[in-house]
């Protein structure tokens, strides 16, 4: 890096694709649409309807926030890249929206595990669900999800921002992850890999642990009901969190895997997973949690008898 010029890197958007071509803008514009409309629908009703004030739904509340946060830290370079034909982005633009998603990806993480400990209580401990979560308890489990994002991720941006780039500017994606600017550098990057690693592990690999834990626990206490009805009315509670759980999970474990062991694979699947991880659990979430929670569709039907 010189001192007269300030480094830049290049932004990618589809490989193979022209530039000048807007088939990729359009969607993207409605994806980010239907993820405002999605998310912004879901925190008005939960603040509005008074029967949605429980602990469930405030845990939902903040997997809205934390797919705003995620998504909207994408939007401007996808939409300078795809709409704009502008792919070039200064350096510490670059780490403050790679710190951002990572972030946010983290606090996601974390608010998926509080839902699944939420559903964990519900099944296993009915009697005392109210007694446990407290609005209290609640809002602490958010503070710590929070601050665990933010300091977590931080020493990542720290430890990157001291490297050289000496090589090739020219990102896979059109937004900035970490693993991708990682293999720019022109240094040692054997901390900046083992702390990647580290935090890793301190998010979503013990949230994921956490999570197929507590569905273990509750998978044994539905069996463990005598009337078939019953039995699927409590499972039929969790089938809205467990879809949450896979849209996260399988595409960051898919695009964990190619960034390992698929550098032979074409540059458009390493592309597609990463739009898959940022893009899809936003967009589908209020979608899911729209069509599976009986409050929430029957709040959605009585607006739009209204209209």
């Amino acid at each position: 890096r010189t001192g007269s010029s300030p480094l830049t890197f290049i932004l990618t958007g589809i490989p193979g694709l022209s530039m000048s071509s807007y088939w990729m803008a359009l969607p993207l514009c409605w994806l980010y649409l239907l993820m405002l409309l999605g998310n912004c629908t879901l925190l008005w009703m939960i603040k509005t309807d008074h029967s949605l004030h429980t602990p469930m739904y405030y845990f939902l509340s903040m997997l809205a926030l934390a797919d705003l946060g995620l998504s909207l830290s994408t939007l401007p370079t996808m939409l300078a890249v795809f709409w704009f034909k502008s792919t070039s982005f200064h350096f510490e633009a670059c780490i403050v929206q790679m710190y951002f998603i990572h972030t946010f990806s983290a606090i996601e993480s974390g608010v998926l595990v509080a839902m699944a400990f939420d559903r964990f209580i519900a099944i296993c401990y009915p009697l005392r669900y109210a007694s446990v979560l407290t609005s209290t308890l609640i809002m602490k489990a958010g503070a710590v999800i929070f601050m665990r994002g933010i300091c977590v991720v931080l020493p990542v941006a720290v430890l990157i921002k001291k490297m050289p780039f000496c090589r090739s500017r020219v990102l896979s994606h059109s937004f900035c992850l970490h693993q991708d600017m990682l293999r720019l550098v022109c240094g040692d990057v054997k901390v900046n890999s083992l702390y990647g690693l580290t935090a890793v592990i301190l998010t979503k690999g013990l949230d994921s642990l956490t999570i197929l834990l507590s569905y273990t626990m509750i998978i044994r206490a539905i069996l463990s009901i005598i009337s078939k009805e019953a039995r699927a009315k409590a499972f039929s509670t969790c089938i809205s969190h467990l879809c949450a759980v896979l849209i996260f999970y399988i595409p960051l474990i898919g695009l964990s895997i190619i960034h390992r062991f698929g550098k032979h694979l074409p540059p458009l699947t390493h592309t597609l997973m990463a739009d898959a991880y940022l893009l899809v659990p936003p967009v589908l979430n209020p979608l899911v949690y729209s069509w599976k929670t009986k409050q929430i569709r029957r709040r959605i039907l009585v607006l739009l008898c209204q209209r």
